[in-house]
């Protein structure tokens, strides 16, 4: 099977035919990493407006989560077919119509009149989005010289770390200045602008492409199982997970599904996953601290706009400014590990990475109630030394396993790995921090210690018997949300300490390691 690797495929992506010099190189670069920052951007623009969405549309913020989770369960299915799309239709023409439907998508979600509605548009919207990322960072590597690649996967790397952080900084600014909808408006402008340029500049550079045939049986099995996984954990909680047999159903479903789908992708001729890119190790073991080390981090980019707004009493624009200020010592430190990728082992940039953020973590379950603004921001600042370390140098390694032509998929696989565990974080901390608020709730109720002394101090000082007992309530109530929230970061700590051995499962690279990356 090694040896099958080692030879180019029929359809394989050419790697070496770099035309772009000069300006239209600089364009060509500034229009991959913008699109991948339109990409990455959308998966958290909607984090700190879920509120007002599920206001906006007479649901619970429960059930606007789903604008989040349908997103990325929708780029989960997309992205691993990147490699199949790219031979078949051409690298350069897929990357354009992702950009132009994702802007018309975009559009759909902006005139949504309900929760339905809207999730449609946003699966639609991921399936547009899922193959623009990975595209992106394939189109880098092919149009830059090599000398220069380091600096431009530098670039792109910062696009993909800065992103995920902006994203509840613009979004908390729209939603309270424009109304939810601009969340999505604002992509259409920006869509039409990169489709154009792309045209422009990016057409000489089409790949060939190979005719093979639609592998319809792997593709339905991958929207089966991943549709069924997805699915049980966003209505698990609704439905009392194990306890209902609806929700056993789906897991049975995600699990029988996603052993057919390995079976049948594993021996079918033209595959529309190469899941085979997994039996090199260095791909491997990246792919597997990935999944542990995003998953935790991306529960934190979740969790901290929810805490603020629904208990701290923050407004979607100054939440967004709390976990913004991840982004700030992201922008500086990300050229720097682009260039100590080559020269230091990458696999110790990543547990560094990993180790500072998880410590990071740790700080945040000592946060109280009635924390400070400043008291908030420092960790974000500190976090964002943190995800360059991760990604950069986890993303090198990963792709330098692969050969020339597994490229695409390689980047598409690594995608995937890192979308479906944002999903999976996204639906487990949403659905953990909310029973661990009420179990705690009905613990501390139990435990509080003469109550009817401080409903009668709250009555002498003015307050009727109703409002006493509503303040005793949200007084109960905020330290129990504390609780769990301090909870949530303390099991993202463990699994973010645990990710660093999975990093050293992979050898070490030969020779300085390629600048480059895989997903975000």
């Amino acid at each position: 099977m090694a040896a099958a690797a080692a030879a180019p495929a029929p359809g394989r992506t050419d790697l070496g035919n770099i035309q772009l010099k000069g300006l239209p190189l600089f364009l060509g670069c500034f229009v991959l990493a913008f699109s991948n920052f339109m990409a990455v951007l959308d998966m958290t623009i909607a984090n700190v407006s879920v509120p007002n969405i599920a206001g906006g549309l007479a649901v619970s913020p429960n059930e606007g989560t789903w604008v989040i989770t349908s997103y990325a369960v929708a780029e989960a299915i997309t992205v691993p077919l990147t490699g199949w799309l790219a031979q078949r239709f051409g690298t350069v023409r897929v990357y354009i119509v992702a950009i132009a439907l994702f802007g018309l998508f975009s559009f759909l979600c902006g005139l949504a009149p309900s929760i339905g509605f809207l999730i449609v548009g946003r699966i639609l919207q991921g399936l547009a989005g899922g193959p623009m990322m990975p595209l992106s960072q394939t189109l880098l590597q092919q149009i830059v010289p090599p000398k220069f690649r380091a600096q431009a996967m530098g670039l792109w790397a910062m696009t993909t770390v800065v992103a995920p952080i902006l994203g509840p900084v613009v979004g908390g600014q729209i939603s309270d200045n424009m109304g939810w909808e601009w969340v999505f408006f604002i992509n259409v402008p920006i869509a039409a602008f990169l489709t154009f340029a792309g045209l422009r500049w990016l057409t000489s550079q089409e790949t060939k492409t190979e005719k093979k045939p639609i592998d319809v049986v792997g593709f339905l099995l991958l929207i089966t199982w991943v549709g069924s996984l997805q699915l049980m954990l966003d209505k698990g909680k609704d439905l009392d997970w194990f306890h209902s047999g609806f929700i056993l159903a789906c897991l049975m479903v995600a699990i029988v599904g996603f052993i057919a789908f390995l079976i049948w992708e594993l021996t079918e001729e033209h595959p529309v996953v190469d899941i085979r890119i997994f039996r090199y190790p260095g791909f491997a073991a990246p792919c597997l601290s990935m999944a542990l080390a995003f998953g935790g981090m991306y529960a934190s980019l979740v969790l901290i706009p929810l805490w603020l707004q629904l208990n701290l009493g923050y407004t979607a624009t100054w939440a967004g400014y709390v976990t913004g200020f991840n982004g700030v010592l992201a922008v500086i430190a990300s050229p720097i590990v682009a260039m100590l990728v080559t020269k230091v082992d990458p696999r110790a940039l990543v547990s560094a990475g990993i180790l500072w953020m998880a410590g990071i973590m740790a700080v945040r379950t000592t946060f109280t109630a009635d924390m400070a603004f400043g008291q908030l921001i420092w960790p974000q600042l500190a976090q964002g030394l943190g995800m360059p370390l991760l990604f950069i140098p986890l993303m090198s390694v990963a792709m330098g396993a692969v050969k020339p032509w597994e490229m695409a998929s390689a980047a598409g696989l690594l995608a995937f790995v890192r979308t479906v565990s944002g999903a999976f974080a996204t639906s487990i901390t949403t659905t953990a921090w909310d029973d661990g608020g009420k179990k705690n709730h009905a613990v501390f109720a139990e435990r509080l210690q003469h109550p009817d002394q401080a409903l009668n101090v709250m009555t002498n000082g003015g307050l009727s018997p109703d409002q006493a007992l509503t303040q005793l309530n949200n007084m109960v109530q905020h330290q129990a949300v504390m609780t769990a929230t301090n909870h949530i970061f303390m099991v993202t700590c463990a699994v973010m300490v645990v990710s660093v051995g999975a990093i050293w499962l992979a050898p070490r690279p030969k020779g300085p390691a390629p600048a480059g990356g895989g997903g975000h």
